[in-house]
């Protein structure tokens, strides 16, 4: 997640408001502390400020693993 939300130029704070989470949601999504739970409108405006489709959305938003 972490590096999709960079790729896009977006801070932390930034993707949160943009679709309607807490900043601390979002770092705890790339942290890989709590799974990422969104609503339908909620995963669209992810996918939008991310410039992606829902199939490539990853299946963890957590930290790269390796």
């Amino acid at each position: 997640m972490k590096r999709l939300r960079e790729a896009a130029g977006l801070s932390q704070q930034e993707l949160a408001s943009r679709i309607g989470v807490g900043v601390t949601t979002i770092s705890r999504w790339e942290r890989g502390v709590s799974p990422a739970m969104l609503s339908v409108p909620q995963t669209k405006a992810l996918c939008r400020e991310l410039s992606l489709s829902i199939e490539e959305l990853p299946d963890d938003f957590g930290p790269i693993q390796g």
